[in-house]
């Protein structure tokens, strides 16, 4: 199973590579690891990473990802490109899904993306209590939404 840490670092990397990417805020890195997380669960019937997701006032968080990251606030995260691909120390499965993550939901905005979670059940039926959303919950919601 990935670390979440590591899943962070693909959607920075592959934003990385794009020239005309506005970079990747705290925010917006926490939705893109719930969409990741919540899709895998669907698809694979398995937990892409193990950290757990809390609904907060903004959305679903990893609250260990948002301590890494909230000394940048609202501003993109930097990412330097280098030799190490980040993708490599994952399954072809995993790559595949992480890129296609990022395909579909990274040409959002970090606001969009929060109002996109704001709308959805896993975090709707926790919202209030800044809860752990669970797993079998993310699962159930994704499921629907791929049928």
């Amino acid at each position: 199973m990935a670390n979440v840490q590591d899943v962070a670092r693909c959607f920075l990397y592959l934003d990385a590579q794009q020239e005309d990417g506005d970079g990747i805020s705290n925010l917006k890195l926490q939705k893109l690891v719930y969409y990741a997380q919540g899709f895998h669960l669907a698809i694979y019937d398995d937990p892409l990473f193990e950290a757990e997701i809390e609904a907060w006032t903004h959305g679903p968080v990893v609250p260990e990802l948002y301590r890494t990251y909230r000394e940048h606030g609202r501003n993109p995260i930097p990412y330097e490109l280098g030799e190490f691909d980040p993708l490599a120390d994952f399954n072809e499965a995993q790559r595949e899904h992480i890129e296609e993550v990022y395909e579909v939901f990274g040409q959002y905005s970090a606001w969009t993306l929060r109002n996109m979670t704001h709308e959805e059940t896993p975090w709707l039926d926790h919202e209030r209590n800044a809860d752990v959303i669970p797993f079998d919950e993310m699962k159930d919601y994704f499921k629907k939404r791929i049928e």
